[in-house]
């Protein structure tokens, strides 16, 4: 899958990842693809809790070694 944006959070704990993604959703277009990548093990619960409330589709995770990337879809 493609994406149009893409945040590097690995290294950082939680809740910046969430933070970093939800303001740089923010900013882009409706039906647009943000690529997030952590480190954070909570992120593997805070992401797809907070597209869910935010409004954002969870389109899915991937693990690449120590980095998990997660794909959400702007609301």
């Amino acid at each position: 899958m493609t994406w149009d944006d893409e945040i590097d959070a690995a290294g950082l704990l939680c809740p910046l990842p969430v933070l970093r993604a939800r303001k740089r959703l923010n900013q882009m277009a409706p039906g647009a693809v943000l690529r997030l990548l952590a480190t954070d093990p909570a992120a593997v619960v805070d992401v797809p809790h907070f597209c869910a409330e935010a409004g954002h589709e969870f389109i899915g995770m991937e693990q690449q070694g120590d980095v998990s990337c997660y794909l959400i879809r702007r609301g």
